[in-house]
């Protein structure tokens, strides 16, 4: 069945999102490799990688169902961020914005009957969880550790674990 023209509209600004939320946490990763955090730094590359495969999710959706993709200029972010702890509030707002795009296209496949597209949100409303769960806690982790270097320097370290595949 092919999808709807107001869910294929909405799913490629979906595609703009994500890919946008990679250009978002690449823009931190260059930050915080610049202040010598590589921990920081290969946490959010894994992170950007993890928002291409979101965003092939919806582009191989649109074409799967016989609907056409039209990708968008992706808007520049910032470059630099005051602190970590600033950075990953940020990364935790951003994952709640996208939330709130996911619920809303959840609202949008229930509305058209769309239960292929559906099915495919139902997976993006589980990993909205998990996105806002981690990136709540490092931003967490972050305040705890306060402006204490060591555990800065400690939580850098641990950051460096996270390989992509493996989050």
């Amino acid at each position: 069945m092919a999808i709807k023209k107001e869910i294929e509209q909405e799913f490629n600004k979906q595609i703009n999102e994500e890919v946008y939320s990679a250009y978002l946490y690449l823009a931190m990763a260059a930050d915080f490799a610049e202040k010598n955090l590589h921990g920081f730094a290969q946490w959010l590359k894994v992170q950007a990688q993890e928002e291409i495969v979101h965003a092939m999710k919806f582009y191989n959706h649109i074409i799967e169902r016989i609907g056409k993709v039209e990708l968008g200029a992706i808007a520049k972010p910032p470059v630099s961020w005051k602190t970590p702890i600033d950075a990953f509030k940020s990364v935790y707002k951003h994952e709640q914005h996208i939330t709130g795009r996911i619920n809303s296209l959840v609202e949008l496949a229930q509305k058209h009957k769309d239960y292929a597209s559906d099915a495919l949100l139902q997976w993006f409303t589980n990993e909205q969880i998990e996105e806002e769960a981690q990136t709540d806690a490092v931003a967490q982790r972050l305040e705890m550790a306060g402006e204490h270097k060591g555990a800065l320097l400690f939580l850098d370290k641990e950051m460096c674990k996270r390989k992509f595949g493996n989050t």
